[in-house]
């Protein structure tokens, strides 16, 4: 069989990308697709202070004129940009200003939980956490971690199991006791030291316990010298959203002592409860998913309602 010879230009050289080519590409040198394009056309005409004109667009994003006269095209049918009112040239639309005024709408309750739990934190002295019910584990949504050389070191979106953890145990313990125990049932009871309880109906017991204290509790169950205790977060309707937990080293505190910290872990979780507001909507998928096996997505989406009242 003959090799066929690799085709070249008629001059001879190597065949490269072209120039504009090159230039629709991101830092690392990797190509960009549909939607790196459309954000980098939003962030130039957002960035702008004067409205930007279609060769000022090609110009400064490098794109092709047929691919940016493409994306603007597509991203004014959406609404995200249009045309200013002389057509000098392209302007932020409304849905992209809606966006960014529901994110910045958004993020304010966000910095109002950290900071509450950053307060919680610094009058306890020990870490505190923010988390869901996502299925068989915990999540945390967000952490703060105590200024002490003897700590725990878990990031935001670590998942940890519900069966052992205080959050998990008082998310679980809060359930209807007829879905409780189908979940109980479906739980891998994984032991993660010689404390962690693996059997089901002890489970049930201890459950039925943080139900009528309204505490959740982990001494020392998923982690060796590890204690921690945890109250649920309710709206003002009721709604559970999550829960905050106190962790800290055995060594320093014991659960005992850790427990003399349930008013300011109270006030934290009332104050956090206070910032957010679920639509109605979102209290029909609260009272309809109640069940830990369903997936927690969002800080918003409930993990179940609670049937014991707050603490």
């Amino acid at each position: 069989m003959t090799n066929r010879p690799t085709k070249r230009p008629t001059n001879g050289a190597p065949r490269i990308r072209s120039t504009a080519s090159r230039r629709e590409a991101d830092a690392d040198g990797a190509p960009l697709g549909a939607s790196g394009k459309a954000l980098m056309i939003l962030e130039l005409v957002s960035a702008a202070r004067e409205p930007l004109s279609m060769a000022e667009l090609v110009r400064l994003s490098g794109l092709t004129k047929p691919t940016a006269h493409r994306i603007t095209a597509a991203l004014a049918e959406m609404g995200l940009i249009e045309r200013d009112h002389w057509k000098r040239g392209y302007i932020e639309g409304p849905r992209l200003i809606k966006l960014a005024f529901d994110t910045l709408a958004a993020a304010a309750p966000r910095a109002l939980r950290h900071s509450i739990l950053r307060a919680l934190s610094q009058e306890v002295g020990e870490t505190c956490n923010f988390g869901v019910l996502s299925g068989s584990e915990v999540i945390y949504l967000d952490r703060v971690e105590a200024k002490w050389p003897l700590g725990l070191r878990f990031d935001a979106g670590s998942r940890v199991p519900a069966h052992a953890s205080a959050i998990g145990k008082l998310l679980l313990a809060l359930q209807p006791l007829e879905q409780r125990a189908e979940i109980i049932a479906a739980l891998p009871l994984v032991q993660h030291t010689n404390r962690t309880i693996t059997d089901a109906a002890r489970l049930s017991r201890a459950l039925d316990k943080i139900r009528e204290s309204g505490i959740g509790t982990d001494e020392q169950e998923y982690i060796d010298g590890v204690v921690c205790i945890a109250m649920p977060v309710l709206t003002e309707s009721g709604d559970l959203v999550g829960a905050i937990a106190i962790s800290a080293p055995n060594a320093r505190l014991g659960l005992d002592q850790l427990l003399k910290f349930a008013p300011a872990l109270r006030d934290a979780t009332t104050r956090m409860g206070a910032t957010f507001r679920l639509d109605p909507e979102e209290r029909r998928a609260a009272a309809s998913t109640r069940s830990g096996g369903r997936r927690a997505a969002a800080p918003r989406r409930t993990s179940g309602r609670a049937h014991a009242r707050a603490p």
